[in-house]
């Protein structure tokens, strides 16, 4: 990529929809967020853009139902997506939140990558392992960011990226695993390279990278 790095500060917020047929046109490059509902999607989105209430946080998870879409440059776009997998949301929600999500993730043309967000204490639950075949399927990258990593210690920490790593290696899919911490603000330069770099490309979005080298 020529010039100066992306500036992830400069993010700004958009619109927010209840699905992609209210989102902006298919144009430019979207790069999803999606995880558990407590698993730190919101604040990873905060940590990595550097502002403090640009995705909205809640001490109940579950409380985003919307596709929310923010600006970073002309033509590049952040989507946080609905969190999924909490019981305590009401099964007519939940439907309601998998459809639109479903419906983004295999209609959405401008999607290029998927970051994906696990509580680092309990990654691979079963909707994580459901959208990490589909995204097998569509050839799109994903970055995993093991969210907390500041409530383990550091070898903890590195032993649990090494048994995702080692749990995904069947999957064959292009994953970039990554110990992260909103708190502490490690990972966050990793994970913005990553996002520059599925930004900075022009190729198609379902043509297989594998960054986890």
């Amino acid at each position: 990529m020529e010039g100066a790095p992306l500036s992830f500060a400069k993010t700004r917020f958009v619109t927010s929809a209840p699905d992609i047929s209210r989102l902006p046109p298919d144009e430019g490059i979207e790069i999803a967020f999606v995880g558990r509902s407590n698993s730190g999607k919101s604040s990873s989105i905060n940590a990595i853009c550097d502002q403090k209430a640009l995705a909205r946080t809640s001490r109940t998870p579950g409380r985003t139902r919307l596709i929310n879409v923010f600006k970073v440059a002309d033509g590049k776009f952040l989507c946080d997506l609905p969190g999924y997998g909490y019981a305590a949301v009401p099964d007519s929600m939940k439907r309601e939140w998998q459809r639109s999500m479903t419906q983004y993730l295999q209609e959405r043309q401008p999607l290029k990558g998927l970051v994906m967000t696990m509580d680092i204490r309990t990654p691979l639950r079963d909707h994580d392992r459901l959208i990490l075949d589909w995204s097998i399927a569509a050839r799109l990258p994903v970055l995993i960011l093991l969210t907390k990593s500041d409530k383990l210690g550091v070898n903890a920490a590195r032993r649990a990226v090494a048994q995702v790593r080692d749990a995904l290696s069947e999957f064959g899919g292009a994953f970039t695993i990554i110990a992260f911490s909103a708190t502490k603000k490690s990972g966050i330069e990793e994970a913005r390279g990553v996002l520059r770099q599925w930004f900075g490309d022009g190729a198609d979005a379902r043509v297989r990278q594998d960054q986890d080298e």
